[in-house]
């Protein structure tokens, strides 16, 4: 797997290798990106300056040097590099790496074993690495795509340090890029925004980046192309969306947030997104219902019901016009008063709930269908709300001897502010009715 970097130059004599293959780094400090960990106070820095190396898990996306960062954490720790991946690995085959690490051990030479796309093996493989990881046969160093809390076993991941590799910036890709022309004896062949829309295109991928350079510097042409040239001759890489995976949780959680956040052009980029990696407009149906009732609630009771009406509208159209009526409510419930009033009283009465469930309601609001029950008082002393002046009675609906709790506070912002009055207006003639008795 090729990795980012920054390298000097190699003779041409060298053959026909890929770019990539070229330009992989001799030491870390030739790594592009990711200073974060291999610089002296990062967590990786550290640990070879201190030259303790723990077992790793690397997790990040496509192209960013896992590989090349664990075969470079073996150079510099005189460790010998095993690389297998969980893809093609099975238990016979790990046996034998376990069993070659214990004779490299007995000679006096460790083993890093680099394990690409450790989250492929299931939980039984997972465990077979622990013995070996705690007697010091191996010195693991996972590489993941996905979130580690999900995907990897807790007792593995208690016995290593996750280290999180971030994708690469334009910048990056650009010194990336420099270093590539600077191999291949030549500058590529496009305009200034052309370089750009390429590096673009690359979404933070260095091994892609690598390929889309070594394919530009292949074409024979008379003068730089400019963008819509170069969208001619290449094609846009698919956005990187896992629907069922931490991409998918990123994201869902941006549009959330974005949302809340009272950011239209927030929450409909997310949207977008969302759309464009393939997501069933359905789940975004559904998962705007529920802000509307969780962010928005009384606020603005209309929201809910205009995300429902999105949601059948898109039913009824479907795909592509549909996304319209939802991308409706999107715009709605970004700029629509916020409050989670109800939401916090609702936890707060399942709470109290929880801790008073055995306490029977007063005896005054109980029905009494049979003789008996009007006998031991139950209904005794109800006052018929309808019947009391303002058409309020103010009694007390909650349990014997528990003290009125207050769940719902409303705030002083959209349709609430009118709930808020009504609120203070019931309280002021409880405490009125109250003193009359």
């Amino acid at each position: 797997m090729a990795d980012l970097f920054d390298s000097a130059p190699r003779p041409a004599a060298e053959g026909p290798r890929p770019l990539a293959d070229r330009l992989r780094p001799k030491r870390l400090s030739e790594v592009i990106g990711q200073g974060h960990v291999l610089s002296p106070d990062g967590p990786l820095g550290a640990m070879l300056a201190a030259k303790s190396l723990s077992s790793l898990i690397l997790w990040g996306p496509p192209g960013v040097g896992k590989t090349t960062i664990a075969r470079l954490l073996a150079d510099e720790t005189d460790l010998a590099f095993v690389q297998i991946s969980a893809i093609f690995t099975g238990v016979p085959d790990l046996k034998k790496v376990f069993e070659q690490a214990k004779i490299r051990r007995q000679n006096g030479q460790g083993t890093l074993l680099f394990v690409d796309e450790i989250h492929r093996f299931n939980k039984a493989q997972q465990d077979g690495f622990l013995p070996h990881m705690e007697d010091g046969t191996i010195l693991l160093v996972g590489a993941t795509t996905e979130n580690p809390s999900f995907e990897l076993n807790a007792a593995l991941l208690s016995r290593a340090q996750v280290i999180v590799l971030e994708r690469l910036s334009l910048a990056d890709l650009e010194r990336m890029a420099q270093r590539a022309e600077k191999e291949l004896g030549r500058s590529l062949p496009l305009t200034g925004e052309a370089r750009e829309a390429m590096l673009e295109m690359a979404d933070g991928d260095g091994r892609a980046c690598l390929n889309l350079i070594e394919q530009v510097a292949a074409w024979k042409v008379e003068r730089a192309l400019d963008r819509g040239q170069l969208a001619q001759r290449l094609m846009r890489r698919a956005a990187k969306y896992d629907k069922s995976g931490e991409e998918h949780y990123n994201l869902i959680s941006a549009l959330h947030k974005s949302i809340r956040g009272s950011d239209p052009d927030g929450a409909l980029y997310w949207f977008a997104r969302m759309l464009e990696g393939g997501e069933d407009p359905r789940f975004l149906a559904r998962r705007l219902v529920r802000m509307a009732v969780e962010d928005i609630g009384l606020a603005d009771p209309q929201a809910q019901g205009i995300c429902i009406d999105s949601w059948q509208t898109y039913e009824r159209l479907g795909s592509p016009e549909g996304e319209l009526a939802l991308a409706n409510a999107v715009v709605y419930l970004a700029l629509a008063p916020k409050s989670n009033g109800v939401y916090v009283a609702y936890k707060a009465a399942r709470a109290a709930a929880r801790e008073t469930g055995s306490l029977m309601p007063p005896r005054h609001i109980l029905n009494a269908p049979t003789k008996l029950m009007k006998e031991i008082g139950y209904g005794a002393g109800y006052s018929y709300d309808h019947e009391a002046e303002d058409g309020f009675s103010g009694q007390d609906y909650f349990p014997e001897g528990m003290k009125r709790p207050v769940f719902y506070a409303p705030p002083e912002r959209g349709f609430e502010r009118e709930l808020k009055k009504r609120v203070e207006y019931f309280a002021k003639l409880r405490a009125k009715r109250q003193a009359e008795r």
